[in-house]
């Protein structure tokens, strides 16, 4: 095992390196630039300013730059918000995005699982249908479709909670934004659960199980619920931290101030630093998270080795 993850973490290295210079070479030959703005700027003040940056070096000299300021926890300032470095901003950031994603995280899992084995145990019922319509429903339906038929029925409609903001994350302006993110994600568990429990229901020890004269809750708890988590674990890493790092329609539409509002911000000024901040957050989460449902596979299943 410890082998397995020292493996993992050596993989990972050159991973991160390609990812960060994929983003630093589509960054630099995408038009425009940081400092681009209505009026032209003196060459004088552009040429200190790049400078200052080592905009003036070249590609490959900068990214050397970056990547030694990164190995040492710097993430570099910020082109546009002059007053705050990258770090600062990301940790404003980064609590707003992990309370939201946590929350619906801990909705979804818990609600999808349900929903999936309720339908898989009533298999081609009526509830089963209905269970996998909202599912698909859920499923199809766009976060930035799904956010304001939620605005406009209990904010602008019913007034029960509040459109938007974050107020220091009161509970009435987390419901929806945490409800925006967390549906899709129980109705992509629920689909998910629903199969894997089919399918190890209709195994021979389950059969032998129900011959004894077991009750389905014991079944189910006892030798079903284990083999059915694999599937669905093995989505939970990628989910995570989608929902974690913050949703860039969410983030954006409720004003919550999370990391994909600042994501976006940066991509659309050219704010490189932030770019590559971010970037380089959730790929390092991503394989952090993977390497955790792999380890996850041999807790459930101990016939799994890695």
């Amino acid at each position: 095992m410890v082998l397995y993850i020292l493996r993992r973490l050596m993989i990972a290295i050159p991973t991160l390196l390609f990812i960060a210079l994929v983003s630093f070479w589509l960054m630099h030959i995408s038009p425009g630039g940081p400092f681009d703005m209505e009026r032209p700027m003196p060459e004088v003040v552009r040429a200190n300013i790049e400078a200052k940056f080592h905009l003036n070096e070249p590609f490959l000299i900068q990214f050397f730059i970056y990547i030694s300021n990164f190995i040492q926890g710097d993430l570099g300032p910020s082109f546009v918000y002059q007053d705050f470095t990258v770090t600062q901003l990301v940790a404003q950031s980064w609590p707003v995005s992990a309370v939201l994603g946590i929350l619906s995280f801990a909705i979804s899992v818990p609600t999808g699982m349900l929903l999936g084995t309720l339908a898989a145990l009533n298999r081609n019922t009526r509830l089963d249908y209905a269970l996998m319509s909202l599912s698909m429903t859920g499923v199809v339906i766009p976060a930035f479709v799904l956010a304001p038929i939620l605005v406009t029925i209990f904010a602008i409609h019913l007034d029960w909670l509040p459109a938007g903001g974050w107020e220091g994350g009161q509970l009435a302006f987390l419901v929806l934004p945490v409800l925006s993110l967390a549906i899709g994600s129980i109705a992509s568990i629920a689909r998910v659960m629903r199969g894997a429990m089919i399918e190890t229901l209709n195994q021979p020890y389950i059969r032998t199980a129900k011959a004894k004269g077991l009750s389905t809750g014991y079944i189910l708890f006892h030798h079903a619920l284990r083999p059915s988590l694999i599937p669905v674990v093995a989505m939970l890493g990628p989910s995570f931290v989608a929902v974690v790092t913050g949703s860039v329609i969410i983030d954006i539409f409720f004003s919550t101030g999370g990391m994909g509002q600042h994501f976006v911000s940066g991509a659309l000024n050219r704010d490189y630093g932030l770019v590559m901040g971010i970037t380089l957050i959730v790929a390092t989460l991503t394989i952090f998270f993977n390497l955790v449902v792999d380890i996850l596979y041999t807790v459930i299943d101990p016939r799994i080795r890695i």
